[in-house]
C-alpha cells in the first residue's frame, strides 16, 4: 500500500498531533500537581514525560511498517 493512499491520511494526521497533545497533557498534569502541592517545578518534569511518551509512541507507529 502506498503512503499516499487515502486510507493512510487518518494515520498521518493522528501522528502529526501526537507530540503536541502528549506534551500539553503532561504539562497540564504537572500544572495540576503544582497547584495541589504548592510547588512550581512539577509542570516541567511532567512536560518532559509527555514529550518522551509522545516520541516513544511516534517511533512505535513509524516503525510498525504497516
Amino acid at each position: 500500500m502506498k503512503s499516499t493512499d487515502p486510507r493512510n491520511v487518518g494515520k498521518y494526521v493522528g501522528l502529526s498531533v501526537l507530540l503536541p497533545v502528549s506534551t500539553l497533557i503532561g504539562y497540564g498534569m504537572g500544572y495540576g500537581l503544582d497547584y495541589m502541592f504548592g510547588t512550581h517545578w512539577l509542570r516541567f518534569v511532567f512536560m518532559v514525560f509527555g514529550i518522551a511518551a509522545g516520541f516513544i509512541e511516534l517511533l512505535k507507529e513509524l516503525g510498525d511498517g504497516s
